[in-house]
């Protein structure tokens, strides 16, 4: 099965941020694009929106993204809500989960295919192993409801089975120097998983891995603090203020339209 419309809702994950490209609004292009080239190649009427803002949490994301997704008529709509509320110093799991199946009860009735996503396994180490927990219960939510509403699972939690690579899903090879977003190699990855649980041909192949860094415990350290200045500090200042990565970004892709090959041609 071809798809002519695509949508993508969603957050900072599905925006793209972390793959870089300054040819493209928001100067990103993201595993989202990635799916759609392919799916271009496949159809010539083939059109994508992206209406996903980095910083979104679930009611956001829902509040602001879902009708407008529904009024483009799609028939492939991928979303991926929840990940910010995880993060958060206190979240209600069963609270979401009520509303994102609600929402994915109407996305199911238009008749689109519906793609949703685990979250990525963070691992026992690094900055998420504290609440690796909450990453495995949302995931559980997400299951029952693509069991219920008959969407097609995205299991970035299990990807690591899958990859071609000899690492896990948290190498940091595969994420962004903020250590929150994916880099390139990771969206590529995400891209591939999509295409694959779609059932869509494609000879995407995933980008060469550069050879883990050795680092001395002074300069793990080093780069620690580093990061610590450079990203953890701006993230919980904003939380502290009420502010978001967001509030000043518009969605990259508001309609559907043709897409934008690699390299902007």
């Amino acid at each position: 099965m071809g798809f002519q419309r695509y949508v993508a809702i969603g957050d900072s994950f599905t925006e793209g941020v972390g793959d870089p490209d300054p040819t493209r609004p928001n100067g990103l292009r993201g595993w989202a694009d990635r799916v759609a080239e392919v799916l271009a190649e496949q159809d010539p009427d083939f059109g994508y929106a992206n209406l996903a803002i980095r910083g979104r949490k679930l009611t956001g994301i829902l509040q602001e993204q879902l009708e407008p997704a529904l009024a483009l008529q799609p028939d492939l709509v991928t979303v991926y809500a929840g990940a910010n509320d995880i993060v958060r110093p206190k979240v209600d799991l069963d609270a979401l989960a009520t509303e994102y199946d609600a929402a994915i009860a109407r996305l199911a009735a238009s008749g689109a295919r519906v793609v949703m996503f685990t979250a990525f396994d963070p691992g026992s180490g690094g900055i998420y192993a504290p609440i690796r927990g909450r990453f495995a219960l949302y995931n559980e939510h997400v299951r029952s409801i693509a069991d219920r509403h008959g969407a097609t699972i995205a299991d970035s939690w299990r990807v690591a089975q899958r990859l071609p690579y000899d690492v896990a899903a948290s190498d940091p090879r595969l994420w962004a120097i903020d250590r929150m977003h994916l880099g390139p190699a990771g969206h590529q990855v995400t891209a591939i998983m999509v295409l694959d649980a779609l059932g869509v041909p494609h000879d995407l192949a995933p980008l060469p891995l550069p050879p883990l860094a050795r680092a001395s415990r002074r300069e793990r350290l080093r780069a620690d603090a580093a990061w610590t200045r450079g990203h953890l500090i701006p993230w919980v200042q904003r939380r502290l203020t009420g502010t978001s990565s967001g509030d000043s970004i518009e969605p990259r892709f508001p309609s559907i339209g043709r897409v934008v090959s690699p390299g902007g041609e």
